[in-house]
């Protein structure tokens, strides 16, 4: 893994805002966002243990699943391309010409992109659907959606070992709930990870971050709990609040918010603070993922 020069541990930024100061809380930023420009925050993390896997079963090729602006998917295609993996793209829906900047990044990284319909998506990990795989494109190491497995949850645990200060909790988007489930691992006492949805109706988010936790556990832990509210219509979608927000948050704080995934976090944890959700003197660390 010492090909990449990786920016870690991540830094660690507090926040200095006038809602904050108001409520009496404390908001440090982890920014996993800047642990790599192709392999971002809690990519790499997902990654990062898959691919030592991957090297150790002798595999050659990566498959994986995303829908067409899944970071995840030029995730892989990157990892692929440093690491000398071939790479699968398994894209939801149909193609669209010309590529979007996701899609058309990870066909210059070296990407084979192959179209699923959405009825066949919904049931990719069944076994038939991947011996159907197999049998197109032959054998290869398998990364689930999102990256999430017990081998990402072990990535994202040490995460929580980098934060310097006392914090009472730690909030993270969620996609397919690998992050949240490997954070809420490595806390100790009465620490909480508090996710974000950015799916519509992701309230199975609960039971996919407990049967990752028990995956990769043997159980459960009670640590962590998923916001519903803040998806502002769905994956890759926004409306003019969110945009106001990021634009905002970057005008005051010099950080532009990546908007499918961060930005949704973000706006939700403040709105939250507003609302008085927090004890007077907490201190929370957000993850940027990136």
């Amino acid at each position: 893994m010492d090909k990449l020069d990786l920016r870690l541990p991540s830094l660690l930024v507090e926040v200095h805002d006038e809602l904050l100061a108001e409520r009496q809380v404390r908001l440090y930023l982890k920014r996993d966002d800047l642990i790599h420009a192709e392999l971002p925050g809690n990519k790499w993390r997902k990654l990062k243990y898959n691919l030592e896997a991957a090297r150790a079963e002798g595999a050659s090729t990566l498959l994986t699943f995303g829908g067409a602006y899944s970071n995840h998917i030029r995730a892989v295609a990157a990892a692929g391309h440093y690491f000398n993996f071939s790479t699968i793209g398994v894209i939801r829906g149909e193609e669209h010409v010309p590529l979007n900047e996701s899609l058309a990044y990870a066909k210059e990284r070296g990407m084979r992109l192959t179209y699923m319909d959405r009825a066949t998506y919904r049931q990719k990990a069944d076994a038939q659907v991947i011996e159907r795989l197999r049998a197109e494109f032959g054998d290869f190491y398998l990364v689930p959606e999102g990256g999430s497995n017990a081998l990402a949850l072990r990535g994202c645990r040490e995460l929580v070992d980098e934060i310097s200060v006392d914090f009472d909790v730690i909030c993270c988007p969620c996609g397919t709930g690998g992050t949240l489930a490997g954070i809420a691992s490595g806390l100790r006492g009465p620490q909480h990870a508090l996710g974000f949805s950015v799916l519509k109706g992701g309230s199975f988010l609960n039971d996919d971050v407990a049967s990752l936790q028990v995956d990769a556990l043997g159980t459960t832990t009670e640590n962590w709990s998923i916001e519903q509210d803040f998806h502002f219509g769905g994956y890759a979608k926004r409306t003019d609040d969110l945009r106001d927000f990021m634009s905002d948050f970057e005008r005051r704080h010099g950080i532009a918010l990546e908007w499918i995934y961060v930005a949704k976090m973000m706006y939700g944890l403040f709105t939250l603070i507003d609302a008085g959700q927090f004890d007077d003197g907490a201190v929370i660390v957000a993850v940027i993922t990136g």
